[in-house]
């Protein structure tokens, strides 16, 4: 099978025979995730049509950080209600400046691979680097996880991606799914499971994994999920929070023909990409791209928000400084994350730069604070959305890179390939 439909066959109560695209099963939910975003919508679903019992409390977490630390009254009373919550349910709560939720996660141990993890936020995808089965639903459908445990799916059709070649310089997860959105669309993978493999992902950080996972949901990508190796199971061993049974020694997709299509990339082709204002699929090579001056820069976010991402920009910009014009912001997206980055020096590099440093948040990712643009500005940033309005004002641009490009471009003032800066 895939490895999705791997996933789902292990579950209790799952018919095998039912595991074709198009089907309707419904399955036990590991993992139950929501945000100060959406949590609230399902705490009203739940108090409306439950008996006021959460089925499998220690499956649920609830993160509060999107409009954290509060940016307002009302982001002040949603967490509220979110942490009264969690609190009369005795269900995990992370609270604002613990981190930023699809990094919080992992880093905290609570997605292992074989999962099945839902989530009040279209990023949940990101877990399918870990070899879980991971996707986003509605805030009435976690209320009715929380009531039952189990989550309702569509099986969609399997996709197979191989990931092939060597990676260039300044090349990482980022650039490639930036290509692939680039090459399919918004909808080019509408509702199906993408499916990743080949010799090129081997040799991929789980780093780049991750933010390769994150974004599949920005061409449409019900999940995005990834076999299982070594460092996965490296880095499961060393947090997980329960016990957990990876696949089979050796299972693999690259012979499987239970899929719906394929897809090759020729990994060694792809430049550092951008993703131009307006859409994730108006990406192309940086070097195609003409002088476009920009007023903001922002590393962070649960796209590339890892160490990896964090080392890599700040190589290129250690000794540096960012362009005098221009607002410069790094967010860590752990508490973690940022203590290591002040122990290790990364912070002092960043701010010697002239960086402004975050507490953890979401912060400007989906126009929510800690760097909202104003009309006719123009930003860059490692986060996965540039639609419009998506950082502030409508007559703002959102352009997308990887952390190498991003904090280049900080120190010219325009949008640049990282081995131009000198």
């Amino acid at each position: 099978m895939s490895l999705a439909r791997n996933i789902l066959s292990g579950k209790p109560d799952v018919d095998a025979k039912k595991l074709t695209a198009g089907q309707f099963i419904e399955a036990d939910a590991d993992v139950i995730l929501s945000n100060d975003i959406t949590t609230p919508l399902a705490i009203d679903a739940f108090e409306k049509h439950s008996e006021g019992r959460i089925a499998y409390p220690e499956r649920v977490v609830l993160v509060a950080d999107h409009f954290t630390p509060n940016k307002d009254i009302n982001s002040a009373e949603q967490v509220k209600k979110v942490r009264n919550f969690a609190h009369r349910h005795g269900v995990k709560f992370f609270d604002a400046g613990c981190g930023i939720e699809h990094v919080l996660l992992t880093e905290q141990g609570l997605v292992v691979p074989q999962d099945i993890v839902v989530g009040a936020d279209s990023h949940t995808v990101t877990y399918g680097a870990m070899g879980a089965l991971a996707s986003g639903m509605g805030s009435t459908d976690v209320a009715a996880a929380w009531m039952t445990g189990k989550a309702w799916f569509k099986i969609p059709e399997a996709v197979k991606i191989v990931l092939n070649g060597k990676l260039g310089e300044y090349v990482s997860g980022k650039d490639i799914i930036l290509y692939l959105i680039g090459q399919i669309g918004v909808d080019g993978a509408l509702y199906k499971g993408l499916e990743f493999t080949g010799q090129a992902l081997k040799e991929l950080s789980l780093e780049s994994r991750f933010t390769i996972a994150n974004m599949t949901v920005e061409c449409g990508a019900k999940y995005g999920i990834m076999e299982v190796d070594d460092k996965v199971i490296d880095y499961t061993e060393k947090r997980a929070q329960r016990p957990y049974s990876p696949p089979p020694a050796g299972y693999s997709i690259e012979t499987d023909k239970d899929f719906d299509d394929l897809m090759e990339i020729d990994c060694s082709q792809i430049a550092p990409q951008v993703a131009l204002h307006g859409s994730p699929a108006n990406s192309r090579s940086v070097n195609e791209i003409e002088k476009i001056k920009i007023d903001q820069v922002v590393i962070g976010s649960c796209t590339n928000g890892r160490w990896e991402d964090y080392v890599k920009a700040a190589a290129i910009i250690r000794g540096k400084k960012a362009f005098s014009s221009l607002r410069f912001i790094v967010i860590p997206s752990t508490a973690a994350l940022y203590s290591r980055m002040v122990k290790e020096g990364l912070a002092e590099v960043f701010l010697a730069a002239g960086a402004v440093m975050s507490p953890p948040t979401c912060g400007p990712c989906l126009g929510g604070h800690m760097g909202i643009l104003a009309s006719g500005e123009r930003a860059l940033a490692t986060t996965n959305r540039n639609f419009t309005g998506r950082m502030g004002h409508k007559d703002s641009e959102v352009y997308l890179s990887n952390p190498e490009v991003a904090a280049a471009s900080a120190v010219a003032g325009y949008i640049i390939a990282p081995g131009k800066i000198k």
